[in-house]
């Protein structure tokens, strides 16, 4: 680590009293300080003072010197020249990359780097002196000349680094070393030019290709950037030697169909057809996606001959948002099929400039990094930096210098690259793999590029961009860029350069010519064979569901687990009389609250050998304080997982408290789920009303993802609902929204009212041969009113009941039925019971997609045909459920609501008023004072 990089950022006043203390006392201060000084003093005794008592002043004053101050310690003319040297090297080291010579079709902005001799007390009568400080950058003693020289290279050539916040010292040091020692030997052996322009050749026969055949069709062209294969192709293959197995890329739709054929392999012929329209899709499977979305796997072989597992996730149109579901997605992977060994998989997230900067869940993402909850071992990002975002110039799309910002609140570090350089890009993507395979951190690569068309090929982009398009469009590709600096740089690299421009054009006749190509083999991995063992869901699955209950003895020992305590482990007393409580009902009054009979459920799937992983904000607790799956030492705050010691598990049991963030906590789960059909992947919101700010999510993943893209997903989602006078914002999960997306059995939507039913819905999950999300509108007060209770027997027979009947009424005396879902079963009943009312029925329907249609009109009909039936729920007339209930039940139900009025806001926000809008509900329902 450079000794004195503290120097250049620290506050000139500040270093005068530490001078002050170290003159005084040397042990008194830090010791990096106090190397510094002894520096200083060395010097004075070496090189005199002068007639201030400062070291000896250089030829002439700095002019505008960053780090000089007249009259203190940091004045650079008090300064020995040595010391000066050393903080222009350290200067370099952290703004040289304003200076980098990056961006390939226009100059860069002054950015005051403050980089010249002046800047340091030095000027050009020093450039002749030779200096230690040489020793620095590993070239050793050295003239200035030659020190400023090895800067630049560094430095100012084609790519920029930052790095010098890197808070991990051991992290720094590698980092500086590596770049200083392997920027100035730089010079890729002539099997690595090779590759470079092969690979370079193909992206560029790609885009001809269909450009040629394919004329103003949208295919969102790498044409600008292709230096994106030869990065792509060096990552994996340095992957590849570093001991990984495989990679997964989540990427918008730039270049998308580029990477497909010549990273993924998918053939030319494949990728034909989805043009044409000849490719013949089952529309039984789904509604499908557009070509630039589709995701896709393949088994490559890397220069070692080690075959490479490639994915490509699938994702929508909304920049970013395929980011955590990589995550989730990898995380799954590494925790089951590669045992916790976040070396074997690499994520690789690519962005575009624009939304990098611009789209809020990479700052999630990025933030997740280095939570055990969410941890990969490090993700590779890789920007496609177009230096503009559909027509928007960088300057209104960020208020950053760099579009890569954003990495230095996690100390990652930034290589930005010209994308005319590819030898500079394909070293930039080695050390980036060197980099996360050490230490297991992000990093971020800025490819500095151009964008050939308009965002699409037939938008114009000089509407906006004029002048930038007038320069694009008189530059050459990067493939005939290196093709002419191999020819220039002598007859080695002249020669391959001609050897490889005939395959290129040969390869693109190929194309054009239509040349068929052997698709690759592919071998399922064990996840892969999983999914592929299950079926797609038909209309009669959801008639009636599958068995579920539990042997006794698995009940006894999950019991056993969540009752039991390490010795000597005190909780506070309120868990002590909560474990008790859960004691007494599992062994004694044989019957379970919600959250016993949901630890339950998940013990019994580890049991069965499934994984189990539940996050969100404070779910091992429960907001509602209800769940404690996992509790603490009062002493020692240790924590105990009941679930981890449950005895005879074949299972993994994961529970987190995720950061606070909805949008990029959910689609990891839904990455999660997306991988691994075997685990039960849970998200509990805080409340219901927060998965609003998971919309995209729900949207373009969730509620879509099977129909656009044929992936099944058993994500569970648990949104506290309910109406209990807590305002507008805890009242209600907007299920009229789910119902709304609910269509072609895409999703499960359900509220329930019995602890066994949630018990039976959640192995359901698991039971099914087929997976669906399961989005339920959890309880609140539920999770404590004394009547929702089950008993033992109803765990160890049956299965999810879809609508439950009124047992507690005379058939013959009833004349209205009222229909209902959740918590206000309970409100109805309390009430029904004080009035003494035995003329209306309450029938519950517990899931409301996919409408369990003949069940719920079997229960209606056995009251006779002449009976009223009106829905009731607490909910807003245009929320809740009624717009489904009616839609799908109108030609076979004569039937009205009861509900609040229709309201722009869910809820009041007055106590009273909730109060009295709910009796009135209530009353009305029951027929009281009417």
């Amino acid at each position: 680590m450079d000794k004195y990089s503290y120097i250049s950022n620290a506050h000139v006043a500040y270093i005068d009293e530490l001078y002050e203390d170290y003159r005084t006392d040397p042990e008194s201060i830090d010791s990096s300080w106090k190397a510094f000084f002894d520096g200083f003093e060395f010097a004075i005794n070496k090189y005199g003072e002068d007639e201030n008592g400062g070291a000896e002043a250089g030829s002439s004053p700095a002019v505008n010197g960053n780090l000089a101050t007249k009259g203190t310690i940091m004045d650079m003319e008090r300064l020995p020249k040595e010391i000066k040297v050393r903080a222009l090297i350290h200067a370099y080291r952290s703004r040289a990359h304003l200076r980098s010579k990056t961006n390939p079709v226009r100059e860069r902005r002054d950015r005051k780097a403050l980089l010249d001799l002046d800047d340091f007390g030095l000027d050009k009568n020093d450039l002749d002196t030779v200096f230690q400080a040489g020793n620095e950058i590993g070239i050793g003693d050295a003239k200035l000349s030659k020190i400023i020289e090895s800067l630049k290279i560094i430095y100012e050539g084609s790519m920029g680094f930052e790095y010098l916040y890197i808070r991990d010292p051991e992290m720094l040091d590698w980092f500086r070393i590596k770049v200083e020692k392997e920027a100035l030997e730089f010079n890729p052996p002539l099997e690595d030019k090779k590759r470079i322009l092969s690979k370079l050749n193909e992206a560029v026969v790609f885009e001809n290709f269909l450009h040629t055949k394919y004329l103003g069709q949208k295919r969102f062209s790498l044409e600008g950037g292709e230096s994106t294969i030869p990065f792509l192709d060096a990552l994996i293959n340095k992957a590849a030697d570093l001991g990984v197995d495989e990679v997964m890329i989540g990427m918008a739709h730039r270049g998308r169909l580029n990477v497909l054929a010549n990273i993924m392999g998918k053939t030319y012929e494949q990728i034909f057809s989805e043009f044409e329209g000849t490719a013949k899709p089952d529309l039984t499977m789904g509604d499908g996606d557009v070509k630039y979305h589709m995701g896709f796997s393949s088994e490559v072989p890397a220069k070692n001959e080690k075959l490479m597992i490639l994915k490509l996730a699938p994702n929508p149109s909304h920049l970013e948002a395929v980011n955590p579901v990589v995550e989730g997605f990898v995380r799954a992977k590494i925790d089951d099929h590669y045992q916790g060994d976040e070396d074997k998989m690499i994520p690789i997230l690519i962005h575009g400039d624009s939304a990098v900067a611009g789209q809020g869940i990479v700052y999630e993402v990025t933030q997740m990094a280095n939570l055990k909850g969410y941890y990969t071992g490090g993700t590779i990002h890789f920007v496609i930096n177009n230096q503009v975002g559909f027509t928007t110039d960088f300057d209104d799309a960020r208020s950053s210098i760099y579009c890569t910002d954003v990495a230095k609140i996690i100390d990652a570090p930034v290589i930005h690259v010209n994308g005319d350089d590819p030898e500079a890009v394909v070293y930039a993507a080695k050390l980036a793999v060197e980099f996360r395979q050490k230490f297991n951190q992000d990093i971020f690569i800025d490819m500095v590029c151009y964008r050939r068309h308009g965002h699409n090929e037939s938008d114009e982009p000089k509407f906006t961009q004029p002048e930038l398009y007038n320069l694009i469009s008189k530059h050459p590709n990067p493939r005939e860029i290196y093709n002419k600096t191999l020819l220039e740089r002598g007859q080695v690299d002249a020669k391959l350069a001609k050897q490889m421009d005939k395959e290129f054009r040969q390869l693109l006749q190929d194309r054009l010519n239509m040349v068929k190509e052997k698709p690759l083999p592919y071998t399922s991995s064990p996840f892969e064979k999983a999914w592929e063992a299950l079926r797609r869901a038909k209309p009669e699955d959801f008639e009636k569901s599958p068995e579920t209950a539990i042997p006794q003895e698995d009940l006894e020992k999950v019991a056993e687990a969540l009752t039991y305590l390490p010795k000597g482990f005190k909780p506070i007393k309120q868990i002590e009389a909560q474990l008790k409580q859960r004691k007494e009902m599992f062994f004694q009054t044989k019957t379970l609250n919600w959250a016993a009979a949901e630890l339950l459920a998940y013990g019994s799937l580890l049991l069965d050998g499934k994984t189990v992983r539940i996050t969100g904000q404070d779910c091992q607790r429960g907001t509602f304080s209800h769940r404690h799956a996992v509790v603490h030492d009062a002493n020692t705050n240790k924590p105990h997982n009941s679930l981890k010691e449950l005895k005879e598990s074949k299972g993994k049991f994961y529970i987190y408290n995720s950061l606070l963030s909805e949008y990029a906590v959910l689609g990891f789960e839904y990455g999660y789920a997306m991988a691994n059909p075997n685990a039960l992947t849970v998200w509990e919101a805080q409340f219901g009303d927060f998965a609003n700010g998971a919309q995209t999510m729900i949207d373009q993943f969730i509620t879509s993802g099977e129909s656009k893209w044929q992936k099944m997903n058993g994500l569970v989602m648990l949104l506290p609902h309910g109406y209990e006078g807590q305002g507008p914002e805890h009242s209600n999960a907007r299920p009229e929204r789910f119902l709304q997306l609910a269509a072609e059995y895409n999703v499960i939507v359900a509220n329930i009212t019995e602890p066994s039913n949630f018990f039976h819905l959640l192995r359901r999950q698991l039971a099914w041969n087929f997976r669906k999300p399961c989005i339920v509108m959890s309880p609140k007060s539920l999770l404590r009113h004394p009547k929702v209770m089950s008993p033992i027997a109803e765990f160890t027979k049956g299965g999810f009941r879809e609508v439950l009947v009124d047992e507690q009424v005379d058939v013959k005396k009833v004349k209205r039925i009222v229909l209902c879902s959740g918590k206000i079963y309970y409100d109805l009943i309390e009430m029904r019971e004080k009035e003494k009312v035995e003329d209306v029925a309450i029938i519950r329907l517990e899931q409301i997609h996919p409408l369990p249609k003949n069940q719920l009109l079997d229960a209606i009909h056995k009251y006779g045909k002449k009976t009223e039936t009106i829905w009731v729920q607490e909910e807003p007339e245009n929320m809740g459920y009624w717009a489904f209930i009616v839609r799908n039940l109108f030609k076979d139900l004569n039937m009205d609501v009861i509900a609040r009025k229709p309201s722009a806001s869910p809820a009041t926000g007055y106590h009273k008023v909730h109060l009295e809008e709910q009796k009135q509900i209530l009353e009305k329902a029951l027929k009281i004072n009417s």
